[in-house]
């Protein structure tokens, strides 16, 4: 998922898109315990992963007073970038722990054996349907649904019902009001793509997209754009006096609005279509050839751990993966519930990926 960190700093106006090394330790900037050298012994665990990811120091604090390891993050560009850097130093990795691969690129990091073979502690506490790897070569971590999100304003003011499924959007109502990212080089494009693949099928999905292009998409380059650019629903959108009130974005998007409007709305003021969603997992794993596999396990358990995961949803904007862990209540409170999201098995992402995002590019693009 990649976008999440992003989408909140988007919103907060901070500067992203930078690879940075950041060391975790003690007050005094030295890492804990003894032997911080990557050596054997190292009392450091490297975790490599995309600029989204965040964490609350408390939260790695906990983790080294537990464990004894001190937390460096290596964050490497977009979920794909980190990957592409991972696979050109495959046996030789940058650090000991990935994070980040989601279930869209999954298959390239397992069929390029980036990953050592381990069962993480906890992980009867996952969440139905998130494991994929029956190996253990990856750690589900997280997941979110990409999803059309909705300008709640603009429908009412027509009144006229937001869309609600895949087949809505094709419908003479919503021509030229959806706006939407390239498939080519956006996780949220892309997972819209699939989206429309488990809906309309293998044989169905290219005329889809060229009934979905005749009643008006607009595709932008990547989310940022899109949203805050061309979504009329969004705190960008707004200013910019953006004209699409319908975008591709994610399920969690709502709650975010809410969390950084000033003063704060007793509703969001978007909406999500949930008969439109994409669920995406993202997960890490041991880096095969990692200096520090003891503090790598450790920090694999760590990630699935009760402390992390409620850490997750107002650090990276997507929801914890095992059963036990809470919500906050923004998100219970203005937040959508995606019971039935489409998914596509990673073995036939794996199989298709180029072909799909080919055939619509020339489709939709060209």
């Amino acid at each position: 998922m990649n976008t999440t960190k992003k989408y909140a700093a988007t919103a907060l106006a901070a500067a992203l898109g930078v690879t940075v090394l950041a060391g975790c330790g003690d007050s005094d900037g030295s890492p804990s315990g003894s032997g911080a050298s990557k050596g054997g012994g190292s009392k450091t665990v490297t975790l490599v992963t995309h600029d989204s990811f965040d964490v609350s120091e408390a939260v790695l604090k906990q983790f080294t007073e537990k464990s004894g390891y001190t937390v460096e993050l290596l964050k490497s560009g977009d979920a794909g970038a980190a990957l592409n850097q991972e696979i050109l130093t495959k046996g030789s990795p940058r650090g000991d722990v990935f994070f980040g691969v989601d279930n869209t690129l999954l298959s390239r990091a397992l069929d390029n054996g980036l990953f050592i073979p381990y069962e993480a502690k906890g992980l009867d506490r996952l969440a139905d349907g998130t494991e994929q790897d029956g190996e253990h070569r990856v750690t589900p971590v997280d997941t979110g649904d990409i999803c059309v999100n909705y300008d709640k304003k603009y429908f009412a003011d027509k009144k006229l019902a937001p869309p609600q499924t895949f087949e809505d959007l094709l419908k003479p109502a919503y021509k030229n009001l959806l706006v939407t990212e390239n498939a080519a080089n956006s996780s949220p494009g892309l997972g819209f793509l699939l989206g429309t693949v488990a809906a309309q099928g293998e044989d169905g999905y290219e005329e889809y997209w060229k009934k979905l292009k005749a009643n008006g998409v607009k595709v932008v380059d990547g989310w940022e754009e899109a949203y805050h650019e061309e979504f009329s629903g969004s705190a960008g959108g707004k200013k910019t006096g953006a004209d699409r009130p319908l975008v591709v974005s994610y399920a969690s998007s709502p709650p975010v609005e809410v969390l950084y409007a000033d003063p704060r709305p007793k509703e969001a003021p978007t909406g999500v279509a949930t008969g439109t969603c994409f669920r995406q997992t993202e997960y890490a794993g041991l880096l095969t050839g990692a200096k520090n596999e003891a503090g790598g396990k450790a920090l694999l358990d760590f990630l699935i751990g009760k402390t992390f995961q409620e850490d997750v949803p107002l650090k990276m904007f997507v929801n914890p993966v095992v059963k036990d862990a809470k919500l906050p209540e923004i998100f219970t409170e203005f937040g959508e519930t995606v019971d039935k999201p489409a998914t596509v098995a990673p073995d036939k992402i794996a199989a298709n990926r180029e072909q799909w995002v080919q055939s619509w590019h020339s489709l939709v693009v060209k």
